[in-house]
């Protein structure tokens, strides 16, 4: 499938896209500052260029263009509904369901960094919320040993924490 404009040939646009490409990608940078974000606006800039009946008067007015067209872009960008309503993940509190017991990012932290088996079986019990029956089947243990995997990995979590987390 050929995406000619229609005053351009692929070679012609290959070769615009090569040169300039660099120069439009800084551009979204400085404005939109996330990766993605910036990919995405470099990607409809040059869309717009593919689309545009614009003849260039030379490099200059080629590069001008570009430029004029990306801050504008990145400027309804900016503007956009999606964008003034989104919240980066990182300024998020964290929340951890814990039958009803305090919740905290702490608490997952240090489930975390619990060795694999306590990990697991907790994880399942009090977040998946599956019984001690669903998940010896699921890892294909005994009861038993998932009762002993909890009771250890509880206590090991409440000597982590230093308090009275689980009881």
């Amino acid at each position: 499938m050929e995406y000619n404009s229609l005053l351009r040939t692929d070679k012609e646009l290959a070769e615009l896209y090569q040169r300039r490409a660099d120069l439009v990608y800084r551009l979204c940078f400085i404005y939109l500052k996330n990766p993605v974000d910036v990919e995405d606006a470099v990607q409809s800039v040059f869309l717009k260029l593919i689309k545009s009946p614009m003849a260039f008067n030379d490099h200059e007015h080629e590069k001008a263009w570009l430029m004029v067209t990306t801050r504008n872009h990145c400027k309804d960008v900016l503007k956009n509904w999606w964008t003034t309503r989104r919240v980066a993940l990182d300024t998020l509190p964290e929340v951890v369901s814990w039958n009803g017991n305090e919740p905290s990012g702490k608490v997952l932290a240090k489930l975390l960094s619990l060795p694999e088996k306590y990990k697991t079986v907790l994880y399942l019990y009090y977040f998946e919320e599956y019984t001690v029956k669903e998940i010896a089947e699921m890892l294909g243990h005994k009861e038993s040993t998932i009762q002993t995997q909890l009771f250890r990995g509880r206590k090991r979590l409440k000597m982590d924490l230093g308090g009275n987390y689980i009881e």
